[in-house]
């Protein structure tokens, strides 16, 4: 009986832990054990060739643009969808008339499907019907042209993620404690001050998570680069999570795109991994 009360909890998490199996961990390893064959057009690992797939991806000058690529393109997206989370949950933090309907408004973003988004995005930036070449008075082929796509994709990503950081830095800001900006006031601290020496050294913890997470969702964006550019013009919008699948469903190199995905894992392993650390250090060192 006393065998059965200690054994008995872990009966519950096996349901939780079944489906991780199934949808994480053996994923996860399958595309480790891929990445060391050369497959056939099923995905059937064929001939194993150890860790030249790892050599032809890194030396794959397509592989390089896709990196340097997705890197811009990740400092776009957290840079701005951090700073218009975070100005929008800073306008938002008095009572004022309508605020419910700009607090909605902001945070919309997080219920519409990236697909639906870059449908009318794609209408948008046309280059002979979109409303945004007709308000600027300009001709500009958005997202044909390599100069400007992967900025204008970059652009709707943040605005995607920028719900979610509102609902972030909004509940931040409701933790912090009204009398240290009384006190502030009291003092002689204009508004900027406040932002600067209570706000933002207030939010460090809910800032270091929105980084952490924008980051990973950055990484893993797809379904606005698909119907958007798929990838072009050339190669100007290629993150790596395209030229994965790509080199899965168009080319059937599933070894190819195993080991991408390996790398691209890795990438935002070390990342993450980079800045828990330097977050730790930080905070002993305060």
């Amino acid at each position: 009986m006393k065998a059965w009360k200690k054994i008995s909890p872990y009966f519950f998490v096996v349901p939780s832990l079944a489906i991780f199996v199934v949808f994480l961990f053996y994923p996860f390893f399958k595309t480790i054990y891929l990445s060391l064959y050369k497959t056939n057009n099923l995905g059937q690992a064929k001939l194993y060739v150890g860790l030249d797939n790892y050599r032809e991806v890194l030396q794959s000058p397509s592989f390089h643009n896709s990196l340097k690529v997705t890197l811009i393109f990740v400092l776009i997206v957290v840079a701005v969808s951090m700073l218009m989370g975070l100005i929008n949950a800073l306008l938002c933090q008095k009572a004022f008339p309508g605020i419910r309907f700009f607090s909605t408004a902001y945070a919309l973003p997080m219920s519409i499907a990236s697909a639906s988004a870059a449908m009318i995005f794609r209408l948008m930036l046309d280059p002979t019907v979109g409303i945004v070449n007709k308000l600027l008075g300009v001709n500009i082929a958005w997202i044909q042209d390599p100069k400007y796509a992967l900025v204008s994709v970059a652009l709707l990503t943040a605005w995607l993620n920028s719900g979610i950081n509102f609902l972030y830095f909004s509940a931040g800001l409701t933790a912090i404690d009204e009398s240290l900006y009384e006190r502030a006031s009291v003092d002689g601290a204009n508004e900027w001050q406040k932002l600067f020496r209570i706000t933002l050294p207030s939010l460090r913890p809910i800032l270091f998570y929105t980084l952490v997470v924008n980051i990973i969702l950055a990484f893993q964006s797809f379904g606005q680069v698909k119907i958007l550019t798929s990838g072009g013009p050339g190669e100007s919008t290629n993150l790596i999570v395209f030229s994965i699948y790509r080199n899965a469903f168009f080319n059937f190199r599933f070894g190819t795109a195993a080991t991408e995905s390996v790398i691209l894992f890795f990438i935002i392993f070390l990342l993450t991994l980079l800045m828990f650390r330097s977050e730790k250090k930080t905070s002993i060192q305060r």
